[in-house]
């Protein structure tokens, strides 16, 4: 199928053996990854951050509807109110809303309410998604919302990995008081707020263990 609407896809075929080592090379790498709560304050330039960012935004998404906004925080006092709302939110969450069940399987994480990597960290990224758009003052339908900003946050995440920085995936709930917050219109809605810089010297994460490719994968 040709049309005008079409380009040629800009693709070599890897030389022989190639995609394994790529493969395997990259999974090692993604495999170090690990969600960490301990930041430096060590700042990281807004031209890293815009690289990530772009990166995120060149997932796919519904009909390429891109329906997603990113708002990069460095402002100290606008983190601090950020900090001050989701800790309020995260209070409640510990203190009644979370099940016993929930509770109990965060007690390996020795995580609670006060989230000090909010204010530490450089850098937030709030994403947002857009469940329409607004275009000449008309609303106009965007499609697989959730699936399409899901996979942006998976980029924005492997880019900040693959960058040697670290982030974490950090969701209070009800997260409403970042739209007013950041003053974004009535069309979007956040979805994700990610700290993101460098670790704190000796910094801690939880002794985990993946799942064995056996118990994720089932071959047909």
């Amino acid at each position: 199928m040709h049309s005008n609407n079409f380009i040629k896809l800009p693709y070599t075929i890897p030389e022989e053996g190639q995609v394994l080592k790529n493969v395997i090379d990259f999974r090692l790498k993604m495999n170090e990854r690990r969600s960490v709560r301990f930041f430096s304050p060590k700042q990281v330039a807004k031209e890293v951050v815009e690289h990530i960012i772009m990166t995120a935004s060149s997932a796919p998404s519904g009909a390429h509807k891109q329906p997603w906004t990113f708002c990069a925080v460095s402002d100290l006092e606008i983190k601090a109110k950020i900090r001050e709302e989701a800790e309020k939110e995260e209070y409640e969450n510990y203190h009644g809303r979370m099940a016993d069940e929930w509770i109990k399987d965060l007690e390996k994480f020795e995580t609670n309410w006060h989230k000090e990597f909010l204010t530490v960290a450089p850098w937030l990224i709030i994403v947002f998604k857009k469940s329409y758009n607004i275009e000449n003052g008309k609303k106009t339908k965007n499609y697989y919302v959730n699936e399409s900003v899901g996979i942006a946050c998976g980029f924005l995440i492997t880019a900040i990995h693959m960058a040697g920085l670290v982030t974490l995936t950090h969701t209070p709930s009800p997260m409403n008081f970042l739209q007013k917050i950041l003053n974004r219109p009535e069309n979007e809605k956040p979805f994700l707020i990610l700290p993101l810089g460098y670790p704190m010297d000796e910094a801690l994460v939880p002794f985990l263990e993946r799942k064995s490719v056996n118990a994720v994968v089932k071959w047909y």
